[in-house]
């Protein structure tokens, strides 16, 4: 069947070509409309309760984690010069288009009695511009006379000083984001430059900005640089600049497919797809790889280019076919996931890997039939002294040093077992960054002056309309925010208790002592938090977040450091359990919710959703494998030489301190996908050679280690040039993901061709199988 497939596809070889520009013209037409995705939530299953909880919140409230921060710590803040400026800078942030609103110093309010009305309303505290120094000092001291600023705006023993710059919610969630943020970027580093003191900038979508551009601009950079390496290593093997080109070709068509079927299935770039360009280079180049080294060992044998190409296809389409289905299925069952996220992905791998299959199967033959036949020095490496020193010690080492083979391999794996139990499933916000990162140093900044700057969100529902006002609920609050404030890794709470002591502090004159809670709560406070009036002060804005529209729920807003995926349940269970012996269940519903809730609960199930994933997939490759090989002996000999590099992948992670999170646990998948591609083409191989060798076992593996152990060396040489460039990255994971693969490969590559071997031997009955 292949051998005919391979005689079609040379006879139709016009068409197939001119079927490959027409399908690539088409898909890349479609990949220029991709889109990045800003939705961190797509990682959470919509069913998920921290998910519902989120919507149901943001509904009630307004998004959370929309306020990008900025600070300055100088005790020339209140010189009037630098006051002024701050002012102009308040000013000039608040005219940039998608910015909403600001929170500063120079536009605090306190609350007064009208002199005409009587009524309690804003006052403006700071004049600006002063001109006068003594003006501006006095203003200081009513300032630092209301409590409700203090911790929320500065720090009164360092001289930190925090502005809040409110992002509209839409603009922070598209494409325009990196406009605005560097809009605000612009206005900071003049100020900055101008008043020669250092700017501290931080804040959720100020975070997820910086780090999606830097991943988008890192992963191009290094996938640029990976297929460039990939390139120089295939033309040191191969010495021909048509078969590197040809290789680079077929994986360039696999990524302009892959992309375009991300948007023909409606879907965005998001964390995970962003890997697969990667990946169909790490499944595109061994298909290259072998086709040619086939196409050029059967040459060898018998120079007839035709007969060549017919024997490629032959031999190698169902090897390829089978080592596509196993990298699919290994991707393809994260589409059975509930995760958004995952779904995207394992849909989209698993089309484009099968896809690429099909790029190769038709690309390669049709292009090599036009080019002209080998030349000797393309087909010199198939006599390369060194590989062929290195094979020959494979082969010693599989026939006469077994026991050594198996017990080095018992050893390093059971010191990676130990390793494995080290390992610590654990995420940040700002996972992977370097700590000396300037977006790293200046979150800490924001934690050791304010306490962190990740919101946390606590609903209190009271079930009745009106009933979140009631002076039972506020004092329950107080009581409850009075224990959140004992905690060392949170700020002190934000909620309207606090408004509405600070309202009772202004209507008894400004008295700091008055700065509690009032006998009741003022109706013009509760028209006011009603009204949909413009012209709100930043104050009232603010006071009318935390309490819904019907005055039935309320929030409790507290800034927390990123403290991780492994405290942050530990601190919520704790708040938890406070809360309902303070709050009657009865009356009142308490939710615990946030957007950095919501994120590192999407890091939890990514990362518990790609641990399943493998597991299923191993579990369906195993069984491709026996329907493949219909031998349960073969079986097990395939399996072993998977499972070691896996374990032994996790056992360094769990050495070295390396957590699992989304981009080590992709490692995994990866890695099997790599492995199994290599196990399958040995054994294939091996299957193929035995009957021309009357199914002597030993005299077959000479071959196919000598033969099919050469394509393995140099597709494990090219995919590791391909992925050690990654390295170099500044982010942690990306690190891993280059150096563990590269590790993986390594391993991979040993077992294949020393344990596989030696396992095919012990198991063949009187050395036949």
């Amino acid at each position: 069947m292949w051998y005919s497939l391979g005689k079609f596809i040379l006879k139709n070889r016009l068409y197939a070509l001119l079927f490959l520009l027409a399908a690539t013209s088409v898909m890349g037409f479609y990949a220029s409309k991709i889109k990045l995705s800003y939705d961190f939530t797509k990682a959470v299953p919509t069913d998920n309760p921290k998910f519902i909880d989120f919507r149901t919140f943001v509904k009630k409230f307004g998004a959370d984690g929309n306020t990008m921060v900025i600070g300055i710590q100088s005790d020339r803040y209140f010189d009037k010069t630098f006051f002024n400026a701050v002012g102009d800078l308040h000013h000039q942030l608040k005219a940039i288009d998608g910015v909403t609103g600001i929170l500063s110093i120079p536009e605090v309010v306190t609350l007064g009695n009208d002199s005409v009305t009587g009524k309690l309303g804003p006052v403006k505290l700071f004049h600006y511009p002063f001109s006068n120094q003594a003006d501006l000092d006095i203003a200081k001291i009513k300032f630092e006379g209301l409590p409700f600023y203090k911790t929320l705006l500065y720090n009164p023993t360092t001289h930190a000083y925090l502005m809040g710059i409110s992002l509209n919610k839409d603009t922070i969630n598209s494409k325009s984001r990196t406009r605005l943020i560097n809009d605000i970027l612009k206005v900071v580093g003049n100020f900055e430059n101008k008043q020669q003191v250092e700017i501290y900038k931080s804040g959720m979508p100020f975070i997820r900005t910086v780090m999606a551009n830097r991943i988008k601009d890192e992963m191009n950079k290094f996938l640029l640089a990976s297929f460039l390496l990939s390139a120089l290593t295939l033309f040191l093997f191969f010495r021909s600049i048509s078969a590197v080109i040809m290789s680079l070709l077929v994986v360039g068509m696999g990524v302009i497919w892959s992309l375009g079927t991300i948007v023909l299935c409606g879907y965005e770039i998001t964390l995970l797809t962003a890997l697969i360009p990667i990946l169909v280079v790490v499944i595109g180049i061994p298909n290259c790889i072998y086709f040619l080294n086939k196409y050029h060992t059967t040459y060898k044998e018998i120079p007839d280019k035709d007969k060549a190409l017919v024997t490629m296809v032959g031999r190698m389409g169902i090897v390829t076919l089978f080592c596509n289905i196993a990298a699919a299925i290994g991707f393809a069952v994260f589409a059975f996931t509930k995760s958004a996220i995952l779904k995207e992905f394992g849909v989209v791998a698993g089309i484009n890997i099968m896809a690429l299959f099909l790029i190769s199967l038709l690309f390669i033959p049709a292009v090599l039939s036009y080019l002209p036949a080998p030349k000797p020095k393309h087909i010199k490496y198939l006599d390369n002294k060194y590989l062929e020193y290195i094979l020959v010690k494979i082969e010693r080492w599989t026939f006469h040093h077994a026991k050594w083979v198996y017990t080095i391999t018992a050893i390093v794996t059971i010191v990676s077992i130990v390793g494995i139990t080290k390992i610590k499933s654990e995420g940040f916000v700002v996972d992977d960054l370097p700590k000396k990162d300037k977006l790293y140093t200046d979150l800490k900044w924001f934690e050791n002056q304010f306490n962190g700057l990740m919101p946390l969100e606590i609903v209190v529902d009271a079930k009745k309309p009106r009933a979140a006002l009631k002076m039972e609920t506020m004092l329950d609050i107080e009581e409850f925010s009075n224990y959140v404030s004992t905690k060392s890794d949170v700020a002190r709470p934000l909620s309207i208790v606090e408004a509405l002591k600070f309202a009772n502090q202004g209507f008894y004159g400004g008295d700091t002592a008055s700065y509690v809670l009032p006998l009741e709560i003022p109706a013009s406070l509760s028209t006011a938090m009603r009204s949909k009036e413009k012209g709100k002060s930043e104050f009232m804005k603010l006071v009318s977040q935390f309490v819904d529209s019907n005055q039935q729920a309320t929030r409790i807003s507290v800034n927390m450091k990123d403290i991780g995926s492994i405290k942050l349940p530990v601190l919520i269970a704790d708040l938890e359990a406070k809360s309902a012996k303070i709050f009657d269940s009865s009356k009142y519903k308490v939710t615990f919710t946030g957007s950095s809730v919501t994120f590192l609960e999407g890091t939890s199930f990514i990362i518990k959703g790609l641990k399943e994933s493998i597991f299923w997939a191993f579990l369906l490759i195993t069984i491709c494998m026996l329907y493949l090989f219909k031998s349960f002996r073969i079986l097990i000999c395939s399996l072993i030489p998977n499972l070691v590099p896996l374990i032994i992948t996790a056992g360094v992670m769990g050495w070295t301190g390396i957590a699992l999170k989304p981009s080590t646990v992709l490692v995994f998948s990866v890695a099997l996908g790599i492995a199994i591609d290599v196990t399958i083409r040995f054994l294939i191989n091996y299957k193929q050679e035995l009957p021309h060798f009357n199914h002597k076992v030993d005299a077959t593996l000479v071959q196919t280690i000598r033969h099919t152990g050469i394509s393995i060396v140099y597709t494990s040489l090219v995919l590791i040039a391909g992925f050690i460039i990654f390295v170099w990255s500044d982010f942690g994971g990306t690190n891993a993901l280059g150096w563990l693969t590269s590790l993986t490969l390594v391993v991979g590559t040993l077992t294949n061709l020393v344990l596989l071997p030696v396992l095919i031997i012990s198991i063949s009955p009187k050395n036949k199988m």
